[in-house]
């Protein structure tokens, strides 16, 4: 059974998710969805009052595969997800951080959104993240970013679906109507980037869950 999972995205950097490249990934924060989701399941992201954008889709992703991080880290297929910290925005926001000795049993964290300022590791977004080891891929995705389209009340009042902490999971029935609006309604939209992150103007700087604060490096 395909599930789609809704929740709400608090910063749209383009870290996580992160839309570019080819790709549509969650390889951090949501460990629960990551664990969860399957392969042709759904992962939307709503806006919430932090970004002013309530009932808007920023992001829907058709999980397409379901890798490892170690699975991600090495293949150079995804090294264009590799942060570059003095590289261009996007380069900035790479979300292909981890990697995990399994010898000497250490993860490894790149310098990176999650990362101290120094580049160090910040155990706290690690110990989170890696909470799952699996990273969401999608190339059957719609990214809106800060053009995030409403979503019909109608269908999230008929599905529901509150706004509210951690994520909803729904049955394919249950949101047949949200992912029809989405495929009939955008399908010119199909794996593009159609806007930049509400927050792309942050994108050097680096996140802590445990202050839940972003600070410039």
């Amino acid at each position: 059974m395909v599930n789609v999972f809704i929740y709400v995205v608090d910063r749209d950097l383009g870290f996580a998710p992160n839309p570019f490249h080819g790709y549509c990934t969650l390889a951090t924060c949501k460990p629960r969805i990551r664990n969860s989701a399957k392969i042709n399941d759904w992962i939307i992201g709503v806006g919430g009052s932090r970004l002013k954008a309530a009932g808007r889709c920023i992001f829907a992703m058709k999980v397409t595969n379901k890798i490892t991080f170690n699975e991600y880290w090495n293949n150079d297929e995804y090294k264009d997800k590799k942060p570059v910290r003095n590289g261009s925005k996007t380069m900035l926001l790479g979300d292909n951080i981890y990697w995990h000795d399994e010898v000497n049993d250490v993860w490894h964290q790149a310098h990176s959104h999650h990362s101290h300022p120094d580049g160090s590791l910040n155990q706290y977004n690690k110990d989170r993240d890696t909470q799952s080891k699996n990273v969401l891929l999608s190339r059957h995705f719609y990214y809106f970013g800060s053009n995030a389209p409403e979503i019909p009340n109608e269908i999230l009042t008929n599905m529901g679906y509150q706004n509210g902490i951690g994520h909803r999971r729904f049955s394919s029935q249950q949101a047949e109507p949200l992912i029809k609006w989405l495929e009939e309604e955008f399908y010119n939209s199909l794996n593009l980037i159609i806007s930049d992150p509400f927050d792309f103007d942050k994108s050097e700087v680096h996140y802590s869950v445990k202050t839940n604060k972003m600070t410039a490096s």
